[in-house]
């Protein structure tokens, strides 16, 4: 269920309550403020305030508005048959986990700025990827994978003021993929303030629904990965850079199947001396 809030209007404090209804609306719905306060680590005067600023009177009758146009989601029903295996091994707790960040990715997923992303992919010049942290490993599948169809991909490897001699480079044509997770680095803002002046496009691939940044890029693609505390999984993050990989892929099938034939042909031909 996507709200639409416009965050303009809120205030730091209530775009993280914002974030957290968004992402966990079912247990929202059988919360209390102060439980909500506490989870997100806000005042409760915060939470009280939120519900105005969006257009509710108070909690009980956002509850009532949308308990009564809120079916179960594909979240809660996955969640409600994998809770049977509390108690067991520790890779079923994982898996448990794995699925509930994969439906709630797939809950708020942006179908529109999904191909949105695609068509900003096969039509760049040259595609750079921002990266930091555990995002590094994502860039290194979808350089790897997207080089393959001829696409020019370029990991920025600087930070700080050294990630301007990267930027000096972008151009109008580009496309910049930034990672950013639970917050965006100074280098990230650097990036999106640089795309007003150059032109070039930004896509953002984040595990935060409602943000500050969220009107910053071009598109906006969301992969939860759990909340602040909790262990924060690469799961969904990898199912949406796999289903970019696989979309890019089908949008020139014929020319990228030939181009994966020739790379066939190379590996036939040089197996003596580059074995796998």
């Amino acid at each position: 269920m996507n709200f639409n809030w416009n965050t303009e209007s809120l205030s730091p404090s209530q775009m993280k309550v914002a974030d957290y209804v968004q992402k966990n609306i079912q247990q929202v719905l059988i919360s209390t403020e102060q439980e909500i306060a506490t989870t997100v680590k806000v005042s409760i005067a915060s939470v009280s305030r939120f519900w105005r600023s969006v257009g509710y009177k108070n909690l009980k009758d956002f509850k009532v508005q949308i308990g009564s146009q809120l079916k179960i989601s594909p979240a809660g029903k996955m969640k409600n048959v994998l809770s049977k295996l509390e108690g067991q091994e520790l890779q079923y707790h994982t898996l448990k986990f794995s699925v509930d960040h994969l439906y709630k990715t797939m809950e708020q997923f942006p179908e529109v700025a999904f191909n949105e992303a695609v068509d900003c992919l096969l039509s760049a010049k040259k595609i750079h990827l921002y990266c930091p942290g555990p995002s590094r490993g994502l860039a290194e599948l979808l350089n790897y994978r997207l080089s393959r169809f001829g696409l020019d991909l370029h990991t920025i490897e600087k930070s700080g003021s050294e990630l301007l001699e990267d930027i000096l480079h972008f151009q109008k044509e580009d496309v910049v993929v930034i990672f950013g997770f639970i917050r965006l680095l100074p280098e990230a803002n650097v990036i999106l303030k640089q795309a007003k002046q150059v032109g070039y496009q930004t896509i953002i691939i984040t595990d935060q629904v409602v943000s500050e940044f969220s009107k910053e890029a071009d598109v906006i693609l969301f992969a939860d990965r759990g909340e602040v505390r909790e262990f924060h999984s690469m799961i969904a993050p990898t199912f949406i850079i796999e289903n970019l990989i696989i979309s890019v892929g089908m949008r020139n099938k014929e020319e990228n199947l030939k181009q994966l034939d020739r790379l066939s042909q190379l590996r036939k031909r040089y197996s003596a001396e580059l074995p796998r």
